[in-house]
């Protein structure tokens, strides 16, 4: 179910392993919804939340503080002249990003995986800070018409190699880190296959555009998916 938002309504209530989609007007994000027939062309990974307290203005005995949450995501992408793996304040990804932009929760039954084993994930996620971005291998994600094909397989069909990253790669081994997916050929993942794994809360949120819904929106069983027999 899709609801709408502002990101600073919602962000207190954001937490690491949920996921961030992006739908971008670049000419590489319409190629991308082009191949893939989704409004998502980018995702990332809340990886860190922090709540920073400053003194109020008026101060009563209920309220002496304000809050100020500074949510962090880590993705592999273009960003302030930037490629590769980094890790950004996801306030300044929301009010630069040019498309809409959606904030998947994890389950209870995904949140209570994750949280066993999130110091892996947090470990992984660390080690992968700095390396580059992987736009060969984005392409065959997305272009997955002769991953069958005797000849041509070899074209679209990506075998795991994680020395770079596209955006979805990135993410769906993390969530593998995480054991919150199993089985999967993270290297042939495309980012609207993440926001269709069963893997979230029945509710997601759209902090920016004008309602547009995810179509398959978490209804795929992510074990032993991207694989070939």
């Amino acid at each position: 179910m899709l609801e709408q938002q502002r990101y600073h309504r919602i962000r207190e209530h954001m937490q690491p392993g949920d996921i961030i989609a992006f739908g971008g007007n670049s000419l590489f994000s319409r190629w991308t919804k082009l191949t893939t027939h989704s409004p998502v062309t980018h995702v990332a990974v809340v990886t860190h939340t922090k709540v920073t307290h400053t003194a109020a203005t008026h101060t009563t005995a209920r309220d002496d503080a304000k809050s100020r949450y500074y949510n962090h995501v880590t993705e592999a992408t273009f960003f302030r002249g930037k490629r590769g793996v980094m890790t950004n304040r996801l306030s300044e990804r929301v009010a630069s990003y040019d498309g809409d932009i959606w904030w998947l929760p994890l389950s209870r039954a995904s949140r209570s995986i994750f949280e066993q084993n999130k110091h892996k994930f947090f470990n992984f996620m660390c080690e992968q800070e700095g390396k580059p971005y992987d736009i060969l291998q984005l392409f065959g994600s997305a272009v997955d018409a002769l991953d069958d094909h005797p000849l041509f397989s070899s074209i679209t069909y990506n075998n795991e190699d994680f020395s770079s990253w596209f955006c979805s790669e990135l993410i769906a081994e993390g969530l593998k880190t995480a054991g919150v997916v199993t089985g999967v050929n993270s290297s042939e993942v495309t980012p609207v296959d993440i926001c269709r794994f069963n893997i979230f809360k029945k509710r997601y949120v759209q902090l920016k555009g004008e309602g547009r819904i995810i179509e398959g929106f978490n209804t795929l069983v992510p074990d032993n998916w991207g694989q070939i027999a």
